[in-house]
């Protein structure tokens, strides 16, 4: 069996370390015995020895040709979505803020910037860290330890918070332990609430095309008919450009979809009827819709958009635009579409992802006879 050791972040007495993780082995005991400054730490049993770039060096010396050097879980340092433009956080060292509030460090706000994430991921990550830390206003930050986290996720909890909210609270507390301060296993036994599995919420075919047709204004009738006729996701109708739509072949190339995946979708041949209106009426410049000065569209005002449509068509439910995206699989689950096809048209990594819609789908208990009318 080939030999390795494999490298992890300690901050122990709030100096960084470099965790040493080995299976036993004589030769590579021996080894670690030699290196420099050498410490066990009980707490996370394993050996370490200061975070320096000497030290560093020396370790990676040590064992060139020895062992195998695992820094999968050291150097993590990688952007998220290389397509994603880089998010404006600006508007967040500008806001206005209350007395006492204690802001999201800037270095936190760096990193995000750096690793591209997403600009919904941003606001909710800054959003949810910055509860967390003004709930312990008066402690340092790095001598919270994961039993305050866990304080702090139950009384979450208590208050009644969704999973989801929990779990992205978690996600925003580990960014700025484990990617801002670069110590990825900081706070790695901290518990997560079991994923809650619901139904999407779908609406049939005359009521997405009431909502068309009801939206008088071009260019809120070609965004509704976007989301659903190709599957978009919010997000992706908005990072659209226009070349991105391929009359010829009548696709759409979707580059900047989530989990840096590119993937085709199909374009209606009523919709680009449409969007040739819509082209000559707006000239927009870069992206398919844009706002004034030709921006980006807003998020905030495709919902407006979508709320407004569902409003006029007198649906009583709330509609967003992912149930579009929803009934768009739903539907064509409905008319025969292979779940295969359905699967790479919405860019799920998992066909396990997909089958969600075939509890939704009427077809699959359309054959089946109710013993009330037996």
């Amino acid at each position: 069996m080939e030999r390795s050791i494999t490298l992890k972040h300690l901050l122990l007495d709030k100096k960084k370390c470099i965790g040493i993780l080995f299976n036993t082995d004589k030769v590579i005991h021996a080894l670690v015995k030699e290196l420099p400054d050498l410490s066990w730490s009980d707490e996370f049993n394993m050996y370490y020895i200061p975070n320096t770039k000497e030290n560093l060096t020396i370790l990676f010396d040590k064992f060139r040709g020895v062992a195998w050097v695992n820094c999968n879980y050291f150097f993590k340092d990688k952007v998220i979505n290389p397509y994603n433009q880089k998010p404006d956080v600006d508007w967040f060292r500008k806001r206005n803020l209350p007395d006492n509030y204690r802001s999201c460090p800037e270095e936190y706000l760096q990193k995000l910037e750096l690793k591209k994430y997403a600009a919904n991921t941003v606001k909710n990550y800054v959003k949810c860290f910055e509860t967390f830390i003004n709930h312990y206003k008066n402690q340092e930050l790095l001598e919270l330890n994961e039993n305050d986290i866990r304080i702090y996720l139950q009384m979450l909890i208590q208050k009644k918070y969704s999973n989801s909210h929990i779990n992205q609270t978690i996600n925003a507390i580990k960014f700025y332990y484990e990617v801002v301060l670069d110590m990825p296993n900081r706070f790695y036994t901290i518990e997560r609430p079991i994923k809650e599995h619901k139904l999407p919420k779908v609406l049939s075919k005359q009521e997405v095309l009431s909502m068309i047709n009801t939206s008088h204004n071009l260019k809120h009738r070609c965004i509704i008919s976007l989301l659903y006729s190709a599957g978009l996701r919010r997000n992706e109708l908005l990072n659209l450009k226009l070349e991105d739509i391929d009359s010829k072949r009548m696709l759409i190339h979707v580059k900047e979809a989530k989990g840096n995946n590119e993937r085709y979708t199909l374009l209606s041949s009523s919709l680009l009827k449409d969007l040739r209106e819509y082209y000559k009426k707006y000239k927009p410049v870069t992206y398919l819709f844009e706002g004034p000065y030709n921006k980006q569209y807003s998020a905030t005002s495709v919902l407006k958009i979508v709320h407004r449509a569902a409003q006029e068509s007198s649906i009583r439910k709330t509609v967003t635009p992912h149930m579009l995206r929803h009934s768009f699989a739903t539907h064509l689950l409905e008319n025969g579409t292979d779940l295969r096809y359905i699967q790479s048209l919405l860019g799920h990594k998992s066909s396990k992802t997909t089958e969600i819609y075939t509890h939704v789908a009427v077809n699959a208990f359309s054959s089946i006879k109710n013993p009330l009318d037996l």
